[in-house]
This record gives structure tokens, C-alpha cells and sequence, in this order.
């Protein structure tokens, strides 16, 4: 209630398309990044997978908050 009686309140998130208005630029900044993580200097830090079948439940995961980190879905 404290915060509604100082006014409109509004929260920003920065997206990648602020910074990239080009998509020339994109696709050269994303060749960069991934040369990077190709060569070691970046790890990518996995830290649980689903089976494609079982997106459902991955989703499910997410939305209870029962995961962390980077989560991916393999064929």
C-alpha cells in the first residue's frame, strides 16, 4: 500500500533487441558469443535435461520453481 500511495510504479527489462536494432548485427554478435563458448573460455553450466516427450513436465518444473539454472529438452 506504501508504494501505490507514491505513484505509478512500473518495472523495465532490458531485451536483446535494445541493443541489436539490425539483424546483421545480431547474427554477428551471436557468431562471437558462440566462438567463445566453443572455445572454452565460456562454460555453459546445464543443470537439468528433459526428453522432448517429457516437456510437459519440464514446464510443470519450472512453474513450481523446482529447478535452477539452464534446462534443456533433447530430441
Amino acid at each position: 500500500l506504501e508504494l501505490s500511495r507514491r505513484g505509478s510504479l512500473f518495472i523495465t527489462r532490458p531485451t536483446l533487441f535494445g541493443y541489436t536494432a539490425k539483424r546483421a548485427d545480431l547474427v554477428a554478435m551471436a557468431n562471437e558469443l558462440f566462438d567463445v563458448v566453443i572455445s572454452g573460455k565460456v562454460k555453459i553450466e546445464v543443470n537439468q535435461t528433459y526428453a522432448l516427450k517429457d516437456a510437459a513436465q519440464a514446464q510443470i518444473d519450472l512453474a513450481e520453481r523446482k529447478t535452477t539454472g539452464s534446462t534443456i529438452l533433447l530430441p
